[in-house]
């Protein structure tokens, strides 16, 4: 069969897991792989037996790539596609879409003005406690949105903001955990919630020495009415990954692996108004999803994008424009923090703009770097790599 010829773009942890796969996947060919680092292109283009490019314009300009997949520092993945799609190559990008709502609203303008694809590894999409609460939205169980909430907890210590130079400022990567961690979640959140109309947040560093967030919590307003609530950071063990989404006609929560989906009997409406009783209260009753099982993890995403190009599949798991909604969200609660005041969506990108460009100003070099590339060890056994690939 004919196959998507593929570029990865950034090979340090994740660039290596990425290219893993896309040499794994049946409707890709790894072609082509970059880094700045001329050691470490070596490295890696050995590895996988194909061509290193030290300058991704070389690798875009060589003609060896139908699709690139940027895995590099956040604040160059605008920059990159850009460059992609001038060279007329379709773009699937790690998170975050990019650091800021302007430049992700550009790539996305980009993307349609050449007629390419541009999607995002949004693997969480694909998991299937994942799909049934989305599922539950979509056939109306859920009912009128009464409020939404979502805890994500992570723990890092400091050997891992020491380990690149640019984790942890506001200059090397353009934010904290809302940028970093949290963008798969807050995915998830729109996407079962929908998008807020208003945010309200704070922001602190608690225990790290960096410039950048380590926790963030946010109380949110919805279009028709309903609240929402929104807390991540990386200073908890054990973590806690919990989503309530709650509406007039039902309930889903999804806690860790676990997902349930609820339905009131009757509608809380229509309960409020004809019970008789004062001490009655609704039936609930569990509803078993039919959701079948399915590829997962960042394999499905390579695998669904390269069908798209190839026109056997008709939608992406992420397209750009999905993805710029976790990205304003997280634009908006730095935007409300820092500014101390309500911010209301769609953003005003200038405006974040402006504010980004001032906590960049300031922004400091680490003096002291432990450099290290190395696959979150979570991930290298998801895809299962050697121990010897994921360095």
């Amino acid at each position: 069969m004919q196959r998507v010829r593929f570029g990865v773009i950034g090979v340090g942890g994740m660039g290596v897991a990425h290219a893993t796969l896309i040499q794994r996947t049946e409707e890709t060919e790894l072609t082509a792989v970059c880094s700045a680092s001329e050691e470490r292109t070596r490295q890696v283009a050995g590895r996988f037996g194909v061509p290193g490019f030290v300058d991704y314009r070389e690798l875009l300009r060589s003609g060896l790539v139908d699709a690139v997949l940027i895995a590099t520092p956040h604040p160059s993945h605008a920059e990159i596609a850009q460059c992609a799609f001038e060279h007329r190559v379709h773009v699937l990008c790690e998170k975050p879409l990019a650091v800021s709502i302007s430049e992700g609203r550009r790539m996305v303008d980009s993307a349609r003005q050449y007629g390419l694809l541009l999607g995002a590894m949004l693997q969480m999409r694909t998991e299937r406690r994942f799909r049934i609460a989305r599922r539950a939205v979509e056939e109306g169980i859920i009912g009128n949105l009464l409020r939404a909430h979502t805890i994500a907890t992570w723990c890092r210590n400091e050997a891992y903001y020491r380990s690149a130079a640019w984790r942890g400022t506001w200059a090397g990567e353009g934010g904290g955990v809302l940028i970093n961690q949290a963008p798969h979640h807050l995915d998830i959140f729109c996407w079962l919630a929908g998008m807020p109309c208003r945010v309200t947040a704070q922001v602190r560093t608690r225990y790290h020495q960096i410039e950048v967030e380590d926790e963030a919590f946010a109380l949110l307003e919805y279009p028709n009415g309903a609240h929402g609530y929104l807390y991540v950071n990386v200073n908890e063990m054990p973590p806690t990954r919990r989503f309530e989404i709650v509406g007039e006609g039902g309930k889903v929560v999804v806690d860790g692996e676990q997902v349930t989906v609820t339905r009131i009997v009757p509608s809380l409406p229509q309960y409020l108004q004809a019970s008789q009783d004062m001490w009655e209260l609704p039936a609930t009753e569990p509803v078993d999803m039919d959701v079948p099982e399915e590829e997962e993890g960042h394999e499905a995403v390579i695998r669904n994008f390269a069908r798209v190009l190839l026109g056997l599949e008709e939608r992406l798991v992420a397209p750009g424009e999905e993805a710029l909604w976790s990205l304003e969200l997280a634009n908006a609660i730095v935007l409300s923090a820092k500014r101390q005041k309500s911010v209301t969506l769609p953003l005003d990108g200038a405006e974040y703009d402006a504010l980004l460009a001032e906590l960049r100003s300031t922004s400091k070099a680490k003096p002291v770097v432990q450099e290290t590339r190395r696959t979150d060890p979570s991930i290298a056994r998801a895809i299962r790599m050697e121990p010897d690939a994921q360095e």
